[in-house]
């Protein structure tokens, strides 16, 4: 993962370098959006690391292997896709946590229902929603997506 960031890091640096040739203020001015948007998601990523610092230590990769394991099956699927549902933040707070879940032993495809009903279905968010659009609308979607994500945790299966 360290080597994908620096080729990321590198890509972008030779593409400013560029952009600074072509249009030093529009440059200068996407860097000091670029620095005020790390200012706002330092919070978040230290917040992501702490809880995965935390999963790390009180949960041991035998206990998460016991409930998101491939042994388990159709429930370690469940497991995943429940627990995504009910976690609440932005997608890529969910990532570090799936690579933690990965490394102790989980099930992937319990752990592609945990991503993707964390970025796709809000249990916690379903109130608002409701009040916005309507309960049904909230429920089908919610509900379709819990679905889908099950769904495409067994494809994922299969495929690896």
């Amino acid at each position: 993962m360290f080597q994908i960031g620096l080729i990321y890091l590198f890509i972008v640096t030779v593409g400013y370098l560029i952009l600074l040739r072509i249009d030093r203020g529009r440059t200068l001015l996407s860097l000091q959006t670029a620095g005020r948007s790390l200012t706002r998601l330092i919070p978040l990523l230290v917040a992501v690391f702490g809880l995965v610092g935390l999963f790390q230590v009180f949960l041991s990769p035998a206990q998460v292997e016991q409930a998101m394991g491939a042994s388990n099956g159709w429930l370690s699927l469940l497991v995943g896709g429940a627990v995504g549902a009910v976690s609440i933040g932005p997608p890529l707070a969910a990532y570090p946590l799936a690579g933690s879940m990965l490394e102790a032993g989980a099930w992937p495809p319990a752990v592609a229902a945990f991503v993707i009903t964390w970025i796709s279905v809000g249990i916690i968010t379903l109130p608002f929603e409701a009040s916005v659009f309507s309960v049904r609308y909230a429920l089908l979607r919610n509900g379709i997506g819990f679905l889908m994500a099950l769904l495409v945790g067994l494809l994922l299966g299969v495929l690896l």
